[in-house]
């Protein structure tokens, strides 16, 4: 009888290599033992898995779907076994995904004190502006700010920035300080990541402008330079407002502090390396935030 876990393995390791040979040379058996437990798979699940040729070797759109379901089963076996054998010290590759500016600044350099104090523990930061898909592209954890939207991960809450409105006093000069919400109208918006500025009391404002980066920097220089009014964490901009540089407007309008959390898929929720890893942000990034911010 054939057994539950048989070719599952194999087929992993093939997948993940891009062929028979080097997904042998991985596994630690011969082409010939892959290929029959592939095959044998194969037969148990009356599918075609792989498109197998001289040259290349190419999953069908099945192939893909149980590659994904069949990645999370032994990855999670793994860290299950792991976990037991180091009497629950967090072992293992683990990957997260957060926006430069935040990344770079705050989390990268707690994450780095996480790995030093978890020699077993091997670490993947991977920093992009944009909100990728954390469960497709097999991420354990991503720092996330403000509205969440999506119902597939679990967030907790780990700390929280303060968010201002600003322009040059240059811009203000040439173009007038906006009195209200609905001013921002009338003047250039320098556009980031959010779509939406938020304001005391729950109001909202969708800038429009003729500058658009998905670079919190980026934004900041134009704003710098008097290409318009922006509206960004104020880790980014405390410096020059102390020199004047820049300015706040709509300070009545100021918003609540924005949320910072950590969200990650359902089913890593119990793994050691996640829970610790986001205990340690929890503990410590506020304090980092409030240090920047007060200097």
């Amino acid at each position: 009888m054939i057994g539950g876990w048989d070719g599952i393995e194999e087929f992993v390791a093939i997948a993940r290599a891009g062929s028979f040979a080097s997904g042998a040379k991985a596994f630690g058996a011969s082409t010939t033992h892959m290929s029959r437990a592939v095959a044998r798979l194969e037969a148990r699940l009356d599918v075609q898995l792989m498109v197998r040729t001289t040259r290349s070797l190419h999953l069908t759109d099945t192939g893909r779907l149980f590659l994904e379901q069949c990645q999370r089963l032994v990855d999670e076996r793994e860290e299950a076994i792991a976990g037991i054998g180091a009497k629950g010290e967090p072992r293992g590759a683990l990957s997260l995904t957060c926006s430069y500016a935040l990344g770079e600044q705050f989390v990268a350099p707690l994450v780095r004190e996480f790995a030093q104090a978890h020699p077993a523990i091997s670490v993947t930061v991977d920093l992009d502006n944009d909100i990728v898909d954390i469960i497709t592209r097999r991420f354990d954890l991503a720092i996330r700010t403000g509205h969440l939207e999506d119902s597939r991960l679990i967030a907790t809450r780990i700390a929280e920035r303060t968010m201002i409105t600003v322009a040059s006093r240059d811009y203000l000069a040439r173009h007038g300080t906006p009195r209200d919400i609905e001013d921002l109208r009338g003047h250039d918006c320098l556009v980031g990541s959010a779509t939406k500025w938020h304001f005391q009391n729950e109001q909202t404002f969708r800038p429009r402008g003729r500058w658009k980066c998905n670079s919190g920097t980026a934004v900041l220089e134009a704003c710098l330079a008097g290409m318009g009014i922006c509206q960004l964490p104020t880790f980014y901009m405390k410096d020059h407002l102390a020199a004047g540089r820049l300015q706040e407007v709509l300070p009545a309008e100021k918003p609540d502090n924005e949320a910072i959390w950590a969200v990650y898929p359902t089913r890593r929720h119990l793994s050691p390396k996640v829970s610790l890893l986001v205990k340690h942000l929890k503990s410590n990034l506020q304090g980092l935030l409030d240090r920047v911010n007060s200097r």
